[in-house]
């Protein structure tokens, strides 16, 4: 995470799920735009489900997005090119790929509300970013969850034994309602100091004049 003396921690949930791309995207952007101006960001992951409904096998992500949103493949295909060349740039690999499945992730926020609560929420959600988008890795699946909980040098059994009771689901649950009930219908959605809400990727420049705005009214709240 982010740090710096120049300036209090400026509060920022973010709004995402782990197989949107432009959750990637959009975090990466705040990020750098953060660390060139040397603001300091105190992220706080926030749950939602692209999927809540998809079926335990996942689907074809070309085929899903074509049902959902009329995509044909070639705007598929120049989203995914348009998608790893702002990868590339921040520092972040997007490896499409023919057959890439899309998931349910109510698991996966199980799994970061576990992580967070040993203070390693953050990394695990660039974990499973990355497990999926550059791995390409199905993050359904409690194996790979579980392995993504290890490589974090976390306890692998505890992970899996959290998931399998289902101990964090209501509360996953209750923060997904509570973002849907103030108007969160897709994502990435960022609410800076608790007050300032900005949705999509915004682009670094855009992130970078928020940040400039908002650099004197950060708050620090760990």
């Amino acid at each position: 995470m982010e740090t710096s003396e120049a300036r209090p921690a400026l509060r920022v949930d973010i709004i995402s799920d782990v197989v949107c791309p432009w959750c990637a995207v959009g975090y990466n952007q705040l990020a750098f735009a953060a660390r060139r101006a040397g603001a300091v960001l105190d992220i706080h992951w926030q749950p939602f489900e692209l999927n809540p409904d998809m079926a335990p096998e996942g689907e074809d992500l070309r085929e899903h997005l074509a049902a959902k949103y009329g995509s044909t493949a070639e705007q598929s295909a120049q989203v995914r090119a348009q998608l790893t060349e702002l990868g590339e740039a921040l520092g972040f690999t997007f490896r499409f790929f023919d057959g890439m499945r899309i998931y349910n992730t109510f698991q996966a926020h199980q799994l970061i509300e576990w992580a967070e609560e040993r203070g390693k929420g953050h990394e695990m959600k660039q974990a499973l970013l990355a497990a999926y988008f550059t791995d390409g890795k199905d993050v359904s699946d409690p194996e790979v969850l579980t392995q993504a909980a290890g490589n974090l040098g976390l306890d692998g059994s505890e992970a899996r034994a959290a998931l399998d009771s289902g101990k964090h689901a209501d509360s996953v649950r209750q923060r997904e309602a509570f973002w849907v009930s103030q108007g969160i219908r897709g994502v990435p959605a960022m609410v800076l100091d608790g007050r300032h809400l900005v949705t999509g990727a915004q682009g670094v420049e855009n992130y970078a004049g928020i940040l400039d705005q908002l650099g004197d009214t950060g708050s620090k709240m760990r």
